[in-house]
């Protein structure tokens, strides 16, 4: 039962999971919900089909009736979730994962999601202690609902004119396929697209573009056509990560204060609304946004802590070093696609006005960042309490936060470490005022940890 995690089941299919697993958490559902209807979608890894059908039957065999969408983004199954008035969805995917995993993300009303604290938990120890799984008499009904039409109409309120602006966008052979050119189609502009037919074996990059092999196609057409900006979206396309025009990655958390241009800028929020980003985004940006009078609310890591969190303070928009951004006018869900929109329509006023995606992101990005450096190890909070009191014991702390690991901020620099909640990993990330001092710092820590 590896597979369950705190914001989803997955893992490698037929190794962490199987057809059975998939059935039993199909006839385990309703019950957990209260709910005799399910809504489901699924991307296009191999073993995909094979999942849904094992769901299916386990969601009917209890009795409840199954709505499918078919193929989807996973932002598509929050959307029907959350418009239709479902109070369960199942998307079958592994997101971002390499072709042989795959998994299940849950949902409930208005699009909540179901995680390992709030109801995975409970079907992982109803499977694991034998809980019967018994047909009804009556078994449930199966009906199909294509959404594609109403989604897109909603994505397409977040379009511009965006004629001209010159566009290399990657789909990674994943489900933003299904729709984003329709999409972008009545926006004007030219967009080069690659990658683009949707193929669960991912045959020309691995969908993760937090990988920096795997942005390199999308690099290369920035640089082929002289674009003013590179688009990525993960496999599932519940993400989505940027280049400058000169085909620089941008950190997905300086996009989080990018879009204070959109809200308060184009669209002339008058308000002091509250943006959430996770525990290791940059310093920077609630200092950005704070020309505007945002209230910034640091929370954890993952939809299945950052959505809830949203709705509970009510906040306008959000994000995570992960490329998930989170809107309050998307159910206080994420989506990729309307991420995507925003920032072409931030870029492409940009260029009325002569400026560059550089140039915007120059404004913001005011520290020097290690990015996330991975540890595989087993004392992993050993290693979290080393390197919180090692560097406590050397320099006062100005913040100390610790609800996902531990993040503290010192009046130069500051650090974050934290174990995955998907992976094998202790993951650390520092920031600093100079080159020198996150040198420093993060040699330092490498050497604790890698002496527990």
């Amino acid at each position: 039962m590896g597979a369950f995690h705190a914001y989803d089941i997955r893992g490698v299919y037929n190794v962490d999971f199987n057809r059975e697993t998939a059935y039993k958490v199909g006839y385990f559902l309703p019950r957990l919900l209260e709910t005799d209807k399910v809504l489901v979608g699924r991307d296009a890894r191999v073993s995909s089909d094979e999942i849904r059908d094992a769901l299916v039957e386990g969601v009917t065999d209890a009795g409840a009736n199954i709505v499918d969408i078919g193929l989807s983004t996973t932002p598509m199954v929050y959307f029907a979730t959350a418009q239709y008035g479902f109070k369960a969805s199942v998307q079958i995917t592994a997101s971002h994962n390499p072709r042989e995993y795959n998994g299940m993300k849950v949902s409930t009303t208005n699009a909540l999601p179901v995680g390992l604290d709030t109801g995975l938990g409970t079907i992982k120890e109803w499977i694991e202690s034998g809980v019967e799984c018994l047909p009804v008499a009556t078994k449930g009904r199966v009906e199909f609902l294509d959404i594609k039409p109403e989604y897109k109409k909603f994505m397409q309120k977040y379009c511009a004119d965006f004629s001209a602006l010159k566009v290399a966008v990657d789909l990674s052979n994943g489900m933003s396929a299904l729709v984003i050119k329709d999409i972008l189609g009545s926006c004007g502009g030219e967009f080069s697209y690659i990658c683009d037919t949707i193929d669960g074996t991912f045959p020309n990059h691995e969908p993760n573009p937090l990988i920096a092999e795997n942005i390199k196609m999308l690099q290369a057409e920035v640089s082929r056509i002289g674009a003013d900006l590179g688009v990525i979206y993960d496999g599932d396309a519940d993400r989505v990560m940027f280049t400058d025009e000169n085909g620089r990655f941008i950190s997905p958390d300086l996009i989080i204060a990018l879009m204070g241009r959109y809200w308060y800028e184009m669209r002339g929020m008058n308000e002091n609304p509250t943006v959430i980003q996770d525990i290791r985004s940059s310093k920077a940006v609630g200092e950005y946004l704070s020309r505007y009078g945002a209230k910034m609310y640091t929370w954890k890591v993952g939809r299945a802590f950052a959505a809830k969190k949203l709705r509970e303070i009510d906040g306008l928009f959000g994000g995570e070093l992960a490329g998930h951004y989170y809107f309050k006018e998307f159910f206080y869900s994420d989506s990729g696609i309307m991420a995507s929109l925003i920032v072409l329509n931030i870029v492409s006023a940009l260029h009325r006005n002569g400026k560059t995606f550089s140039q915007a992101i120059a404004e913001i990005e005011r520290y020097r960042n290690s990015g996330e450096i991975n540890f595989k190890l087993d004392r992993k909070q050993e290693a979290m309490d080393a390197l919180k009191e090692h560097f406590t014991s050397q320099e006062t702390p100005g913040a100390v936060m610790d609800f996902d690991g531990y993040r503290v901020e010192f009046p130069h620099w500051w650090f974050n470490v934290r174990p995955s909640n998907t992976e094998p990993y202790l993951r650390f990330i520092c920031e600093a005022d100079s080159d020198t001092l996150l040198s420093e710092k993060v040699s330092q820590a490498r050497k604790i940890i890698e002496q527990v």
